[in-house]
């Protein structure tokens, strides 16, 4: 799967992602890195085929709104960056499986919800 990770989410969510066979970027590997606006992050998205992975309601308002771009919403609340990558680590095949038969998906601490 291909992913664009936004920019409140750490840059290691990217190594996670690639080291287990997937296509990852975070907007720091984008021209204008941190400062690409949502709509910017949508368009790349889209046209590159890739999932936002994002802890921001506003991809939620626009998936609702426009039907894109794919997002896996990170509600996890505060944890640290360790817990988060045990969290996404061994749920990660779950996660992919739910992109099958969904294009909004979210994962809480303790459970990934398909939104379609």
């Amino acid at each position: 799967m291909k992913f664009i990770v936004d920019a409140q989410l750490p840059r290691k969510f990217v190594t996670w992602l690639n080291e287990a066979g997937h296509d990852a970027l975070h907007t720091l590997d984008l021209p204008k890195k941190n400062l690409t606006s949502d709509m910017e992050l949508t368009e790349v998205a889209v046209s590159q085929g890739r999932i936002v992975i994002s802890k921001d309601d506003d991809f939620v308002q626009a998936y609702l709104i426009n039907g894109e771009p794919s997002l896996l919403l990170i509600s996890t609340g505060n944890i640290s960056n360790l817990a988060l990558e045990v969290l996404i680590k061994t749920n990660l095949q779950l996660i992919s499986d739910a992109f099958l038969q969904s294009r909004f998906v979210e994962l809480t601490v303790d459970s990934i919800v398909n939104h379609e």
